[in-house]
C-alpha cells in the first residue's frame, strides 16, 4: 500500500499544521509537508518533512525533517487535512483529549 501522505505538498496546502509557544522566541508554526512511512510502519524515531516559521525566522519558512514525537508531545494541532485525519486517528483523538500518544 502506498503512503497517502508520501507526496510532498507546499506550505499553502499542508497535510497538517501545528503550533508551539517557545519562551523568548514566540509562537512557531509548523506545516507537515510529507511523511516518509505509513503510520503503522513508523517507529520511535519516525520523521516528517516540515516547514517552520516564526518571528525568529523573519516570517520566512525553514524546511527540514523533525521527529514525529516532537509534535505528539509538545505541539498543538491547529489544522488537519482529511488525509491526515484518516491516517492518524489515534493522534487526532489524543490531541483533542490532551493525552500523550
Amino acid at each position: 500500500m502506498a503512503n497517502p501522505l508520501g507526496k510532498s505538498r507546499d506550505t499553502e496546502n499542508p497535510y497538517a499544521k501545528f503550533e508551539i509557544r517557545v519562551p523568548d522566541i514566540g509562537t512557531i508554526e509548523h506545516c507537515i509537508l510529507k511523511t516518509y512511512k505509513l503510520p503503522e510502519n513508523e517507529g520511535e524515531y519516525a520523521t516528517w518533512y516540515t516547514a517552520g516559521r516564526s518571528e525568529a525566522t523573519g516570517g520566512s519558512w525553514e524546511f527540514g525533517d523533525m521527529y514525529k514525537a516532537d509534535f505528539e508531545e509538545h505541539h498543538t494541532l491547529t489544522y488537519a487535512s482529511p488525509e491526515f485525519q484518516k491516517a492518524y486517528p489515534k493522534l487526532m483523538l489524543n490531541m483533542m483529549t490532551g493525552i500523550s500518544a
